[in-house]
């Protein structure tokens, strides 16, 4: 039934999904498909004892050093595999001899002890019962007659000591076995809570199975609803892609028709620059040229004064009459050619607005988009009646499963299981209560030896008079002589059965403690019973054959219990890929095949995209002839790099103001200073504006000149990109088209996948997770079986054993002791008068016979 349930699980989610392999598989966006639904199960596979565990890791001490042995797997996989009884001579077999002896070496403790515990029961009741007959016949210590010695208060004191001893060893385990009984008596009695969690948690793994599958399920609509939004915005992913791709070349050709029509412009306004800077310093160095003519005279008049001959001014006035020849202008802009034809070439090109034509191919271009959605219209309306149409079939083959019916079922044997375990917990309750009384019995047996031991103690040591004779001695003494003999008489009456109790569950406590509960812990029991043939002489792996009607397959035990113990899903827990392989329903094909078909199917004509017309590419050669680069740089540089004046006027006017101020005080001087004024006049209203028109030409000029550097070259490339890029789209385009159709279907196709692997994902790890089916075995061999019953149990022969076993020095010492307390019938003589023998007579020197020199209590 619940290998139906898990195909019948896998058969729904695998109806849901799909899986292929594309060439290319693009990193799609990462889908949100939340987390499995999944409750928290309550029980607790793990029990701490408490207190009591110290006494159980004290037996299990014990227990090592009787079975110090490994756990034999090897030997139990021989055991199990060979035939013993077939025939009367099997056992005879060489072979079978060999296990019987490692069988036996390996149980060597166990039966040992075993032995030992069989020979205190044979021996202690006929040594009780000997030791009865001797003392009826006056022998063994019955005659009441004690002999007197001198260390007898020494005798009676480490008699009492050891008795009291032995009998606090005695309590001890009594304790033990009373503090292991009761605490399996408070485990059974409350294990019910225990087995309802058990049951708990498997309506919870039953119940949340069928949510677990509709979330699953339900997360279609997650894939499907990210693939409709992919396909509502083909535009922007696949259009978008596609211009992406085609960019790479259009763009770049567009960038540099629109760097050369900004070339046009820019050429347009150095040409114009030019022809107005040339104007501006031809009529500005003719004037400047008059100006510096007129100062010159001026200055040569005033020179040929009659103060420039007098001793003190001639020099000076010699000096300034020879540098009146630096007042001349240096650049000469009267020769340069001018650059009107050119300029009116450049105006006819920018009549056509090369910029605008441009930004149309700029524009066409990117309503890429917008071609692609209207281009794919019908077809993607074809798409997504198909993802509805996947949606539709999910619904009708999950109406069509049976999987509530067989829930149902479960959830019928698992209630009724659970009705029957609580019918009959209250009888597992009353027999346990049988057996805590039989336990308790027991122990109130020995309960009973000591209270006989405790009392002789109390009662002889309180009612001991040393100054009394053995004949004499008190009621309370004797008394303590009697309740220590009754102590030894119920010991030899009881002390084989206690015995006998403790040696059948050591033996049966202890091989379930090294041979399961051990072997349990660290799995090697699993191993043991994954052993190939082992429970099935026919099946290598029983698992398997029991599952799958197929023992070959590796299915093991150990690796079942593992999985479950991680909480992981039935699926992986029981490899139910051999008998349901998930990959064959996870088949994405069958969804994603006509999702494809339809996609391939995509046609996308972007011919009707133009770049640059060929009125542009026109006008792009009429820019390349219009003449610029015919123009004579070189004149113009040339003068250009020459100073407007011969020498700057300004440190020609402050060197003159400066001889002026070595003249004589005087008309002279005054004149010089003046002529110094105008010349810093001139300089500043005709130098400084003739500089600044230098100074636009010089930009005007270089721009031209690289402007004009292979310009019909630049402009064959330019004309060339943008034919190169429009050939890409009208021919070229249908090959990008389909590559990043492909990639924009694997994208819609990489969703199902997603899809597919996190079901996978979801099947194995969370979906049935089979934690309450470790859990039971947790329960049912850890917990149960081993720390309830088993350490009970141990640690119950634990303690009554070694009560059983320090019965027998008790019963030495009690009956050693008893005479030192009863009242006694016959005493030793004793004469006060006799020299150096303490008042005592010695028997050998009298010739006194003395019975009970002769008893062989007193020889004890």
């Amino acid at each position: 039934m619940a290998v139906e349930l898990c195909l019948l699980l896998l058969l729904f989610c695998g109806s849901t999904i799909s899986e292929v392999q594309p060439i290319y598989k693009p990193p799609p966006g990462t889908l949100d498909f939340g987390f499995v639904p999944a409750k928290t199960y309550d029980t607790g596979a793990y029990h701490e004892p408490g207190p009591i565990g110290i006494l159980f890791k004290i037996v299990h001490a014990f227990l090592y050093l009787v079975q110090p042995n490994s756990f034999p797997q090897d030997l139990i996989r021989k055991l199990a595999q060979q035939k013993f009884g077939n025939t009367q001579g099997d056992y005879q077999k060489p072979e079978n001899v060999v296990l019987t002896l490692q069988a036996i070496y390996y149980e060597i403790g166990f039966i040992v002890s075993a032995a030992l515990g069989l020979l205190f029961i044979l021996l202690l009741p006929l040594v009780g019962l000997c030791f009865c007959m001797c003392r009826c016949c006056d022998n063994c210590g019955g005659e009441m007659h004690q002999r007197q010695k001198k260390n007898a208060d020494c005798q009676r004191s480490c008699f009492a000591t050891f008795l009291f001893v032995a009998s606090l060893i005695i309590s001890v385990g009594v304790l033990c076995a009373y503090a292991a009984n009761q605490h399996l008596t408070n485990q059974v009695r409350g294990a019910k809570k225990l087995v309802n969690s058990n049951f708990k948690d498997l309506k919870v793994f039953l119940n949340d199975t069928p949510a677990q599958i509709d979330y699953l399920v339900s997360q279609y609509n997650t894939t499907k609803d990210k693939a409709l939004s992919d396909l509502n915005n083909v535009g922007p992913l696949l259009g978008s892609r596609v211009q992406e791709q085609l960019g790479k070349e259009v763009r770049p050709a567009l960038d540099a028709a629109l760097t050369m029509a900004g070339a046009i412009r820019e050429t347009k306004e150095a040409l114009e620059n030019v022809s107005v800077s040339v104007e501006v310093l031809q009529e500005g160095t003719e004037r400047l040229h008059s100006n510096l003519t007129e100062v010159k005279t001026h200055l040569s008049n005033t020179l040929n004064d009659s103060a420039c001959s007098a001793a003190q001014a001639a020099s000076t006035c010699n000096i300034i009459r020879n540098s009146l020849s630096q007042l001349n202008i240096n650049a000469n802009f009267s020769g340069l050619p001018g650059v009107s034809s050119q300029l009116a070439k450049v105006n006819d090109v920018l009549k056509i607005d090369l910029s605008s034509l441009v930004q149309k191919g700029y524009a066409a271009f990117n309503d890429t988009p917008d071609l692609v959605v209207n281009q794919t219209r019908n077809i993607l309306s074809d798409i997504k009646n198909v993802l509805e149409s996947i949606g539709s079939n999910i619904t009708t083959f999950t109406k069509a499963l049976p999987v509530q019916k067989i829930l149902a079922d479960l959830t019928i044997y698992l209630t009724q299981s659970e009705a029957y375990v609580q019918d009959y917990f209250p009888l597992v309750e009353q027999y346990d209560f049988y057996r805590w009384l039989g336990c308790l019995i027991l122990c109130c047996v020995l309960v009973l030896i000591l209270v006989f031991f405790y009392l002789g103690l109390l009662c002889g040591t309180c009612g001991y008079d040393k100054h009394a004779s053995p004949t004499t001695r008190g009621c309370i003494s004797n008394t303590g002589g009697n309740f220590l003999m009754a102590g030894v008489g119920f010991s030899f009456l009881f002390s084989w059965v206690l015995m006998i109790v403790v040696v059948l569950t050591f033996v049966t406590g202890g091989n379930v403690e090294k041979l399961v509960c051990e072997p349990f812990e660290d799995k090697t029991l699993f191993k043991v019973l994954d052993t190939p043939y082992l429970l099935n002489q026919h099946w290598k792996n029983y698992l398997s054959g029991l599952l799958f009607k197929n023992p070959n397959i590796n299915l093991t035990f150990e690796k079942v219990y593992s999985d479950c113990k991680e909480n992981k899903g039935i699926y992986t827990s029981l490899h139910l890929e051999h008998l349901f392989n998930i990959n064959e329903f996870l088949n994405v094909s069958m969804y994603t095949e006509d999702v494809a078909l339809k996609i391939e199917h995509i046609q996308i004509n972007l011919s009707k995209i133009i770049l640059l017309d060929e009125i542009g590419k026109e006008n792009l050669l009429n820019f390349s002839s219009s003449g610029i680069e015919g123009i004579n740089f070189a004149a113009y540089l040339t003068e250009i790099n020459k100073s407007v004046t011969k020498v700057d006027l300004l440190s020609f006017a402050n060197d003159l103001e400066a001889r002026a101020d070595q003249l004589p005080k005087g008309a002279l001087e005054n004149a010089l200073k003046g002529h110094a004024n105008n010349i810093r006049v001139i300089h500043n209203q005709q130098v400084v504006p003739l500089e600044q028109a230098m100074s636009t030409l010089n930009q005007s000029i270089r721009l031209l000149k690289r402007t004009s550097s292979e310009l019909m070259v630049k402009v064959k490339n330019v004309i060339s990109a943008v034919n190169a890029a429009q050939l890409l789209i009208n021919n070229n385009a249908s090959f990008v088209i389909v590559q990043e159709t492909k990639k924009y279907m694997d994208t819609i196709v990489g969703y199902f996948e997603q899809y597919i692997e996190w079901v996978k994902e979801s099947i194995a790890m969370e979906v049935a997770a089979c934690k309450p089916i470790a859990n039971v075995i947790d329960t049912a061999v850890d917990i149960f079986l081993c720390s309830y019953i088993t350490d009970s149990v141990n640690a119950f022969w634990f303690g009554l054993g070694g009560s059983s076993i320090f019965l027998i020095p008790a019963i030495i010492f009690a009956v050693k002791l008893s005479k030192y307390y009863r009242r006694m019938d016959t005493e030793d003589v004793y004469d006060d008068t006799e020299n150096g023998n303490n008042g005592y007579h010695k028997e050998h020197l009298y010739g006194i016979h003395n019975p009970v020199f002769t008893s062989s209590v007193e020889q004890w």
